[in-house]
């Protein structure tokens, strides 16, 4: 809606936009004191290797989002992916865990499929996290194109960690790409 003045929007309609999305996120129970979603995707990645240590950290080598193929279907012999979802408040117990690498026409590849343990924090602690690394071998790309991981965790599902593959060009030094 515009004002008399023709470029800007009335007071009385910015407060009710407001209201409305306020009211919608609170409707939608964002309301666990503060305003985000309740499952937060922090990492998604694909990679050669990545390694949780004793310490808590996260070692990660060879980060990728492009493969190159010399033709199709190609199958990559091991790449790891690599997710890292953080928790709100109330979302403690067991927790479903999925993650389908899908095509540009939603066409599932592959499924990663299980349960997580959220264990309860107190406030002046750092939110509950799942960090999920698996090696995976032998993924086959049936056709060239983008793919990536939909990922459903708790009741929310995110789209992530893009991943391009194409067929590699003739002469192309296969170090300048990725195999599969």
């Amino acid at each position: 809606m515009l004002s008399a003045a023709g470029d800007l929007p009335c007071a009385a309609t910015l407060a009710l936009i407001a209201a409305c999305r306020y009211s919608t996120m609170f409707d939608r129970g964002y309301n666990t004191g503060h305003l985000r979603p309740p499952m937060e995707l922090i990492l998604a990645l694909t990679c050669d290797a990545a390694t949780l240590r004793p310490d808590g950290k996260l070692d990660i080598s060879g980060v990728f989002n492009e493969l190159g193929a010399p033709g199709f279907p190609a199958a990559q012999d091991h790449m790891t992916v690599v997710f890292i979802i953080e928790w709100a408040p109330g979302e403690e117990g067991s927790q479903p865990l999925r993650a389908d690498l899908i095509d540009d026409q939603d066409e599932m590849i592959l499924t990663i499929q299980g349960q997580t343990e959220v264990e309860g924090r107190s406030p002046e602690q750092p939110p509950p996290q799942t960090r999920v690394v698996l090696p995976l071998e032998k993924v086959v790309f049936p056709h060239p194109g983008r793919y990536r991981f939909r990922i459903l965790a708790g009741r929310e599902t995110r789209v992530a960690s893009p991943l391009f593959v194409a067929l590699r060009n003739e002469g192309q030094d296969p170090e300048d790409q990725d195999r599969v």
